[in-house]
């Protein structure tokens, strides 16, 4: 499993995911998640603003991050 630090109280999964080179632009972010498997704690992510915090789990494609 990968860290990912974040600075701050959260990060939002469409920076996330344009932080780690899935996505170009937060415009690419809502067909990035209906085409791919984006997960929560384990639950599926559907929203591009969805707020991830300290302690989350996100697996993109079966790759873990572990949110420090």
């Amino acid at each position: 499993m990968n860290e990912f630090k974040i600075n701050g109280d959260h990060i939002t999964i469409s920076q996330l995911l344009k932080v780690l080179d899935y996505v170009v632009s937060g415009g690419e972010t809502k067909y990035f998640l209906l085409e791919n498997e984006c997960l929560l704690n384990e639950s599926p992510i559907y929203e591009k603003n969805k707020k991830i915090r300290v302690g989350d789990i996100v697996t993109i494609n079966g790759k873990r991050f572990l949110m420090i």
